[in-house]
C-alpha cells in the first residue's frame, strides 16, 4: 500500500494548517471536500474562530484531541515549526500540499516515525483514489 493510501484510509482527524475562511482560497475547497467526505476537519488559523462549522485553533499545541494528519497549507520556509509540532502532538503524518516542499522538515519528520507527502493536493490524491471529479 502506498503511503498516500495508507495516509487517506487510516486518517480520520485532519488538522488544517492555514485553512481560510475564505470560499475561493484552494485550502477551504480542500478542507469542505474532506468534512464532506468522512473526515473530522480541524483548522489552524490564528485570525479565525469558526471555519466551515468547526472551532480553529491558533496552533497544533492548542487542539485538546489526538491527530492523526496535518494538512499543511504554508508556505515552504514556514513548515519546519509546524512539523515539529505535528512531532509533538503524536500526529501520524504531516502532509505538505502543492508546491510545499521542505525536505529538512520531511526529514525530521520521518526520523519521528510520521508518514510524509510533499507537493501533492489531498483532495486530488482522494479523487484518483475513490473516483470521481477534481
Amino acid at each position: 500500500m502506498s503511503t498516500i493510501t495508507d495516509i487517506l484510509n487510516n486518517s480520520r482527524t485532519v488538522a488544517i494548517v492555514g485553512l481560510s475562511a475564505n470560499p475561493e482560497r484552494p485550502s477551504f475547497v480542500v478542507g469542505k471536500y474532506l468534512k464532506e467526505h468522512g473526515y473530522k476537519i480541524i483548522p489552524v488559523n490564528p485570525g479565525e474562530k469558526i471555519i466551515l462549522d468547526e472551532t480553529s485553533y491558533p496552533d497544533l499545541a492548542a487542539i485538546p484531541e489526538n491527530i492523526d494528519l496535518v494538512d499543511i497549507f504554508r508556505k515552504p520556509e514556514d513548515v519546519l515549526p509546524i512539523v515539529r509540532q505535528a512531532i509533538q502532538t503524536g500526529a501520524k503524518a504531516v502532509w505538505m500540499q502543492e508546491g510545499v516542499v521542505n525536505e529538512e522538515a520531511a526529514a525530521e519528520a520521518r526520523k519521528a516515525s510520521l508518514k510524509v507527502v510533499m507537493d501533492k493536493c489531498i483532495r486530488k490524491e482522494h479523487v484518483k483514489l475513490h473516483g470521481g471529479e477534481v
